[in-house]
């Protein structure tokens, strides 16, 4: 075998000696066979994960410098947002997702939790609103729009300093030219490739459950998330069988 093929950074281990081989989700740089390898290796790793992000460049180079840094495994570091929020799964499952964020952050989460829920609805169920992209529309602002104004019926799901002028300036930013655009489809691979953090799309997805009530095609993402929530609490026998599970939602 090369030299050159990714091997644990803690055991020394190849692709070819475990199947479970994965990257950092901070500098996606260095490779793991396990949690427990991670966890192990951390003390080494940690001195030098954020210049192997920078150098490798996952961390957005335009982004502003007051971008806040989570230094959780858990919480895998989300390009493009302002500020990184610790176990954003357990925040999905309270109801607090979207707080303790800027508001340009919620503008974007919100309008990208639409437009996944949309390719879902177009992907998994065939149904598409009357006027969206998805029918010719310049833009999908009618569907947001009800959107915003469903979640708002949802107790604590949105920041408190939400308001109908919020409102308004969130459908404006839609429609602005960012990539978080309300003139434009989405789907997973893109989402992952934006946000550079392979859970994203299923976050927006769980956040988009909540709204509506139910799960693209009926789905129920409840289990998933409690799964994702252990691994973030450090429970679970070994975290291995939360990623397989993982692995097989983002497949999707």
């Amino acid at each position: 075998m090369a030299d050159t093929d990714p091997r644990c950074a803690n055991c020394n281990k190849t692709a070819s000696d475990t199947p479970q081989l994965k990257l950092c989700a901070k500098c996606r740089v260095i490779h793991y066979c396990s949690r427990d390898c991670q966890t192990t290796h951390w003390k080494v790793h940690r001195k030098v994960c954020a210049k192997q992000a920078a150098a490798a460049g996952t961390h957005d180079a335009t982004s502003p410098p007051k971008i806040i840094h989570n230094t959780d495994y858990q919480s895998p570091h989300s390009k493009n947002l302002e500020t990184q929020i610790p176990k954003p799964f357990t925040r999905l499952d309270n109801n607090t997702w979207l707080h303790d964020r800027p508001e340009k952050d919620v503008y974007k989460l919100l309008v990208d939790a639409f437009r996944m829920r949309q390719e879902d609805n177009h992907a998994l169920e065939g149904t598409v609103d009357k006027d969206s992209v998805y029918t010719g529309a310049r833009d999908s602002t009618a569907g947001f729009r009800k959107f915003i104004q469903l979640a708002s019926t949802r107790a604590n799901l949105l920041p408190s300093w939400w308001s109908s002028e919020k409102q308004q300036e969130c459908e404006k930013f839609g429609l602005g030219d960012d990539w978080s655009s309300l003139k434009r489809k989405v789907n997973k691979t893109a989402t992952i490739q934006r946000y550079g953090n392979d859970t994203m799309p299923m976050q927006l997805r769980m956040f988009a459950e909540v709204v509506y009530k139910r799960g693209p095609g009926g789905s129920n993402g409840e289990a998933m998330r409690k799964s994702m929530m252990t691994m973030e609490k450090g429970g679970g026998r070994n975290g291995e069988q939360v990623i397989s599970m993982m692995r097989l939602n983002l497949a999707r």
